[in-house]
């Protein structure tokens, strides 16, 4: 029987969420000999060829005429400005943090898109959303742990992360809307790519291959990460956002499982209670949202 494609949608996202956190797991294994602004140019010049293919397989864009210049250049070009900050924080957060709590702090997210969506889109947010961003921001401070014994600095690394990752979230509902989203992507990508690159010599430099295995390691960054783009990009051409977004959630225990695997990390302390209210949080304002669609 073959499967819907809101069905195949979330399949693709799940997988999607599985190949980003491989991606998180080898950069943890490589960030013992490089920095985070290497493992960041090597992660998005492997990166531009899924955006490249996900605009090649653009319906919409070979419909519009195969374009690539666009009207808010500028706002595209700052979009990739932020998304090279959160992946270089987050890339850091992983060489100092376990894995789970710092894949677990970058759901915050979530939370920081609905308060920006009302300086920076005009949208009104009621109490209950108010409440869930509320609830969430809590298991956010649970999971950093400020005034704990364990805490370090380092665990504000993957909370600015999230909200570079909220910025650039927000800034692609403000561009044209007929401008396909595939586009949108590979400026980002293209512009990451070069920041990128830009920050690695102030950064430390590229430092030299280690061992044969980490050019292993690194492809598989690249192919693990840019699979993962291509199959979101697909899950959300086939699906609403709303079916797909409380799946997305699904991360944070396979975070826990892959952490303890491969790195005998089991965080148990720092993750709960924290972890759980971050995942109402977000499952609250899901709601919300669908039942203000919905209406």
């Amino acid at each position: 029987m073959p499967l819907n494609k809101t069905t195949l949608a979330i399949l693709y996202s799940l997988i999607a969420i599985v190949f980003f956190d491989a991606m998180g797991l080898l950069i943890k294994y490589l960030s013992a000999s490089y920095t985070a602004a290497e493992l960041s140019a090597y992660r998005n010049l492997c990166g531009l060829i899924p955006s490249a293919l996900a605009l090649w397989g653009s319906a919409a864009w070979h419909r519009e005429g195969r374009f690539l210049k666009i009207r808010q250049w500028r706002l595209a070009l700052l979009r990739g400005v932020m998304l090279t900050f959160a992946q270089l924080t987050f890339y850091m957060s992983l060489g100092l943090l376990s894995f789970a709590t710092a894949s677990t702090i970058t759901y915050a997210n979530a939370l920081f898109l609905v308060a920006l969506a009302v300086p920076f889109l005009g949208e009104k947010v009621g109490m209950m959303r108010w409440s869930a961003v509320l609830i969430g921001f809590v298991g956010v401070v649970l999971v950093v742990g400020p005034g704990r014994d364990t805490f370090s600095n380092a665990a504000l690394l993957p909370l600015f992360a999230a909200f570079c990752y909220a910025l650039v979230g927000v800034s692609a509902r403000m561009m044209d809307e007929d401008v396909p989203t595939a586009l949108i992507n590979l400026y980002a990508s293209i512009i990451a790519a070069v920041g990128a690159f830009a920050l690695v010599p102030l950064l430390g430099g590229f430092s030299p291959l280690r061992a044969p295995s980490d050019l292993l390691a690194i492809a598989g960054m690249g192919v693990f990460g840019g699979s993962a783009v291509l199959l979101m990009i697909t899950a959300y051409r086939m699906a609403d956002q709303s079916d797909l977004a409380p799946f997305s959630y699904f991360g944070i225990p396979v975070a826990f499982v892959l952490g303890w695997v491969f790195y005998d990390e089991a965080p148990w302390s720092e993750l709960f209670p924290g972890a759980l209210l971050i995942i109402l949080g977000g499952l609250i304002i899901i709601w919300r949202e669908r039942r203000l669609r919905a209406g």
